[in-house]
């Protein structure tokens, strides 16, 4: 089985800003960033190569992912994708969770990521930890080569005693649906009571419909001045709100520091089935958040499963999907799935920019525009100054 390679030097590459640079790493920390030609006998010559910070998802399903086929669930409603995988998961083992999460993460991986974020149902019935056992298990497996954190997602109907033991388990995250439960403060409360008593980290699915209940201004305002990080995926409905009660709710969010978290592909997918003109777009207002200094990132979600048959395991065609649907420039939408999105998850800043971490995406493309409107597949990923994947395509046309 190939192991991963360790790299000093890097040269000839294509930076963001256009520059043609040289790139030193020492213990897996970018030390220098030179001129192109200043330094001699690379390890790895990335000449038509851009060089940008390695990807991270800030908001994935591992548990989920993959099971589309198996399941075959009614599309485009939220419930209806809930009640389906429900279905499924009561039958499912820890080895199904445990193969599908690992193919998924090793898929991202290959694309450029190096941090993933992964909620995790607490499953209702017996061995209700069975897929935070197998993300676990993952976890260690893939400790070389990735960044796992898992978010102990707990649904309404799901006792707080076994949120608890998920955490008990290894689950580093509170996570929860609130907007989904009868009384959406209330459950919203447990869930932070939670993780205020264990003085852990929250990341909570927020207000995910175009009419859902309004929990967001609830959170910010209950966790103002928590040490711990904070973030809230989806938040669709602040997207639909008037210009004023969405500002008022951004206002506190930025007051509290709770980083938002949009998923273009599956609320683009799940939302609006209901509006045959002028159908809304199903996605958190990444402009006005990122106007009023909010701290933001965006994630795939869910890939072929329930809630979402598509998805390509790619970072890239989040941060295209952001600019076609969220209006955010391309450098806006890289900076949402990389290292605004290593932010998000409180993860130290990389970049091609000394002292930060050597995990680095080298791409072949010249440009920003390019690598996302193409995305093209020839990729080499670094992940503390180690390649730990390399993509290789060829082409041929039968032209004159």
């Amino acid at each position: 089985m190939p192991t991963a390679r360790a790299v000093r030097t890097l040269t000839g590459a294509t930076l963001s800003d256009g520059r043609a640079a040289d790139v030193v790493i020492e213990d897996g920390l970018i030390v220098a960033v030179e001129t192109a030609g200043s330094l001699t006998g690379a390890d790895l010559d990335l000449s038509g190569h851009l060089l940008l910070p390695a990807t991270a998802e800030p908001h994935a399903h591992l548990d989920k992912a993959l099971s589309w086929d198996a399941i075959r669930p009614p599309m485009g409603d939220l419930r209806a994708a809930i009640a389906a995988w429900r279905g499924y998961a009561a039958t499912m083992t820890t080895a199904d969770v445990e193969a599908r999460a690992r193919t998924q993460a090793l898929r991202m991986l290959a694309a450029g990521t190096t941090a993933i974020r992964t909620h995790v149902d607490v499953l209702l019935g017996e061995a209700p930890l069975r897929g935070i056992e197998a993300l676990v298990a993952v976890r260690e497996q893939l400790h070389d080569l990735l960044d796992i954190q898992i978010v102990a997602l707990a649904g309404p109907d799901v006792p707080t005693a076994h949120l608890e033991a998920a955490l008990d388990a290894g689950a580093d995250v509170v996570g929860g649906a609130s907007h989904l439960a009868d009384d959406p403060i209330a459950d919203l409360h447990r869930l932070l009571d939670v993780a205020e008593r264990r003085g852990v980290p929250v990341d909570l699915h927020t207000d995910e419909g175009l009419a859902a209940a309004v929990t967001l201004g609830a959170y910010a305002r209950r966790t103002a001045g928590w040490a711990q990080n904070r973030s809230a995926g989806h938040c669709v409905r602040l997207g639909t709100l008037d210009v004023g009660a969405r500002d008022e709710v951004i206002a506190g969010v930025v007051a509290s520091g709770i980083g938002i978290i949009a998923n273009p592909i599956t609320n683009l997918y799940l939302q609006g089935w209901g509006e045959e003109v002028a159908t809304p777009r199903g996605i958190a207002p990444a402009r006005a958040l990122r106007a009023a200094g909010a701290r933001f990132a965006a994630g795939a979600d869910n890939v072929r499963d329930p809630f979402n048959p598509l998805g390509r395991s790619d970072a890239l065609e989040t941060a295209m999907l952001l600019v076609a649907a969220s209006h955010l420039t391309v450098d806006e939408a890289y900076v949402a799935v990389s290292t605004g999105a290593r932010e998000v998850m409180g993860l130290p800043a990389a970049g091609v920019v000394p002292g930060a971490p050597a995990d680095l995406l080298a791409i072949r493309a010249g440009s920003l525009v390019e690598a996302v409107a193409d995305a093209p597949a020839d990729r080499l990923v670094i992940r503390r100054g180690a390649i730990v994947a390399d993509t290789r395509t060829s082409r041929w046309l039968a032209i004159g």
